[in-house]
């Protein structure tokens, strides 16, 4: 297996699906590509998560890149064929996992927030079951590049993707929902999970 080749190629599909087909998608529904930037001020919790998360995607396009190059090797104990075979499934689930959840929430997709913006709140199909599945796809897509190409720096970046997907959710985007939506979202998120089912709810008191 040409692994640095195989994870390019996945990046390339998780692009054109998860981003490119859904943004053109979006506009041709609403008029909008659905981009709405990183939130906060330069400097701010807001504004690290949103930047943090896309370095972490540069640094996970970096690493094959540079271990196709020969500047980078895997880590002796992850280089195993059957574990990039295992990464490229992951990675292939979360693809699929990551536009169906896009589906799955209809017009009210977008990447970033915009604070004077209302959409609905999604609570149907896979919403039910997981408040941000579309972060928990991304994180299984995440994961199993990371083990395609199992080096120090994709191993860094799947860590950093980790980090600013939680303070993306808890710093910017649970706060946004819970002043638009109110009363609504708080017995929506008491009863869902964050990321996967029943774990990360949020109690009525909090």
């Amino acid at each position: 297996m040409n692994a640095p080749l195989v994870a390019l190629v996945l990046f390339a599909l998780f692009g054109i699906l998860g981003f490119g087909w859904r943004s053109w998608l979006q506009h041709r529904r609403t008029g909008s590509a659905g981009f709405r930037g990183v939130s906060g001020e330069l400097g701010s919790a807001e504004w690290l998560a949103g930047a943090g998360f896309a370095l972490s995607i540069l640094i996970a396009v970096a690493a094959p890149v540079l271990q196709w190059a020969g500047v980078l090797a895997p880590v002796s104990f992850l280089d195993a064929e059957w574990i990039q075979s295992g990464g490229v499934l992951l990675a292939v689930f979360g693809i699929f996992g990551t536009v169906y959840a896009q589906v799955d929430m209809g017009e009210s997709w977008r990447i970033g927030v915009d604070p004077d913006e209302r959409t609905e709140l999604v609570e149907s199909g896979i919403f039910g079951r997981v408040r941000n599945p579309i972060f928990t796809a991304m994180l299984v897509f995440g994961a199993g590049i990371a083990l395609v190409t199992p080096n120090m720096l994709a191993l860094t970046g799947f860590a950093l993707l980790v980090v600013t997907i939680e303070m993306q959710v808890r710093i910017v985007e649970e706060p946004y929902l819970e002043a638009v939506h109110g009363e609504v979202y708080r017995r929506y998120a008491a009863k869902v999970g964050r990321f996967i089912p029943s774990f990360g709810r949020i109690p009525p008191s909090e």
